[in-house]
């Protein structure tokens, strides 16, 4: 199916292919510098023909990796203090820039802030960064075929192409679970989006959700709270030696708050909880699209593909390739979305995702609507086939792919444009190794090891890297080999 007529494709493939071009970038973070880099390095811009800028709302780029206190509602970032990355960061750098020799493997929170201020230094990219200020409204104007774009400093600006780039870790997803709202208006219960570091909270604390930040908080409440629960999914009751923790699966209902009681899907219960923090995740939100070009809504069972762009929260649809919307209000060769994916090495797929993006800008007749559209379905069926005909649970799981999955979706997004880019089998096997190699970086920070471990490496190049981590593998499995042999 062709969402436009061919009129205005032909006008499209004229248009984009003469005159200077203004592009919109929202955000400066991970996704918005990306595309600002790889923007700059085309040949249009250094021809003069394209000008990108990239608005920012806060005073530094970096998105969420800048710290904040928790006093916005809802906060401007959920950093908490002792966030360090759950990736070696060789995997997940740009390809464009690794991270400096001797960092730390899986690097704190401040050194990717200054990793990502120092890229945007390196590529020169703040001579095109509008900071503080916010991207307020967008329309599609049909009759000039660009997107007006109104900011808080008050002016109203057209653009070419939009590349929205604004994450999706700001607006906190909080569980549908019966009575979870008297809690949080009672104050007993709060989204880990405001957590910091731990605090005494009570003798009991419940944590609810399985992901990286659940399990991290999870952890550090250990050391403040007498007793820890961790609700997570598919949760098998267990409790540690001293009763200090107990893991159990999803809550059913939140009873009296004064009594402190939930219900947990075996039917077992929990009295006496102080507080309870959910890290259950955060929603999609593009406050600045009219509901006329961005419906806040599950979208209807598919085929066919509905005409208008949808916002579940949990993900946009439709999109083809997570990328370019298959709408009828405006060209999908004019917008793009960054960096929806999840349970991915975000910062190198966005370079991909960019790249094709500049790709359908500059030659939209590359852009088969009727081929996106049958990628669209056939990901739909699957999912269907998968998690059932509920169109909740489907949308929940749209965004999300298998661990080797997102290096196939780069390379097949590199060979789309015909580019020759492939992920290295090293960064593959790595990603899949990645919790050993977190555990045993862990264990040399404990023993003091650690910097010692990465002193100089990367200096000779990302080989140096490579080897490292393989190291670190060798030393796992030799502590395992001992660990085998204390048994017998």
């Amino acid at each position: 199916m062709d969402l436009l007529p061919n009129a205005a494709i032909e006008s499209l493939k004229q248009d984009a292919s003469s005159d200077k071009k203004d592009i919109c970038i929202i955000g400066a973070g991970p996704g918005g510098l990306a595309a600002l880099q790889i923007i700059m390095e085309s040949p249009q811009y250094k021809e003069g023909l394209w000008h990108p800028t990239a608005f920012e709302e806060r005073d530094k780029v970096g998105g969420i990796w800048v710290p904040a206190p928790p006093k916005d509602d809802p906060p401007i970032t959920p950093l908490y203090d002792s966030l360090t990355t759950n990736l070696p960061h060789p995997i997940m750098c740009y390809d464009s820039l690794p991270f400096p020799p001797s960092t730390a493997l899986f690097p704190h929170a401040v050194a990717v802030e200054k990793y990502l201020a120092d890229f945007a230094t390196h590529f020169n990219l703040f001579p095109h960064i509008r900071l503080e200020t916010t991207v307020l409204g967008i329309d599609w104007d049909a009759s000039t075929a660009k997107w007006r774009v109104s900011v808080s400093s008050g002016e109203e600006h057209a653009y070419d192409l939009l590349i929205v780039a604004n994450g999706h870790y700001r607006v906190p997803r909080y569980p549908a679970t019966p009575g979870i709202a008297t809690w949080i208006a009672a104050g007993k219960a709060m989204h880990s989006a405001w957590y910091r570091h731990p605090e005494h909270k009570g003798r009991t604390v419940l944590v609810v959700g399985g992901g990286p930040s659940g399990l991290d908080i999870s952890a550090e409440l250990r050391g403040v709270a007498r007793v820890v629960i961790h609700s997570v999914t598919d949760g098998v009751p267990e409790d540690s030696d001293d009763g200090t923790f107990k893991r159990r699966g999803l809550i059913t209902e939140y009873l009296d708050v004064g009594e402190g009681k939930v219900v947990f899907e075996d039917g077992s219960t929990e009295t006496g909880i102080d507080h309870c923090i959910v890290a259950t995740g955060y929603q999609h939100h593009q406050p600045y699209f009219p509901p006329s070009l961005l419906r806040v809504a599950v979208p209807p069972p598919v085929p066919p593909i509905p005409p208008t762009l949808y916002n579940s929260t949990y993900h946009l649809f439709p999109l083809a390739r997570h990328l370019f919307p298959l709408s009828k209000d405006f060209p999908p060769s004019r917008i793009c979305f960054l960096g929806l994916l999840k349970g991915v090495a975000p910062l190198p797929l966005m370079e991909a995702q960019v790249r094709a993006a500049l790709k359908i800008f500059a030659e939209p007749e590359h852009f088969d609507s009727t081929q996106e559209s049958i990628g669209v379905i056939a990901r739909y069926e699957e999912l269907r086939a998968r998690v059932g005909a509920d169109e909740l649970r489907i949308a929940a799981t749209w965004h999300i792919f298998a661990p080797q999955e997102q290096f196939d979706y780069r390379d097949e997004l590199h060979a789309w444009i015909g580019e020759e880019d492939r992920v290295p089998a090293w960064v593959r096997e790595m990603y899949d190794k990645r919790d050993v190699l977190r555990a045993e970086w862990r264990d040399l920070e404990r023993l003091g090891e650690a910097d010692e471990w990465v002193h100089g490496v990367g200096e000779g190049g990302m080989d140096e890297w490579v080897e490292m981590m393989r190291k670190l593998l060798r030393r796992a499995e030799d502590r395992k080999r001992e660990e085998c042999k204390t048994r017998l």
